[in-house]
């Protein structure tokens, strides 16, 4: 069965995943050493997100997980290195 051309073009097209992104503001962070952190999950509603922080509790006690709404979720396309010009 061929693969439905709409997830590919999100996957060909880094705009999309960034406005696919934005759908889900919601995100549960695993806080980490270093002021950094680490997304685990992103939802559409806070409630969808508390529900599944209590799971990842149960799952996981000796993280320290929150919940956050990200206005600027962090692209994770990477990017291409410049290139020196001859």
């Amino acid at each position: 069965m061929p693969q439905n051309g709409y997830q590919q073009g999100f996957a060909a097209n880094p705009s999309a995943i960034a406005y696919q992104k934005r759908l889900y503001p919601w995100a549960i962070a695993k806080l980490m050493p270093s002021m950094q952190r680490a997304i685990v999950g992103r939802f559409r509603s806070r409630s969808d997100a508390d529900g599944h922080l209590l799971c990842l509790r149960q799952l996981m006690p000796q993280a320290t997980l929150v919940v956050v709404f990200d206005l600027q979720p962090d692209l994770e396309v990477p990017m291409a290195a410049p290139t020196a010009i001859r």
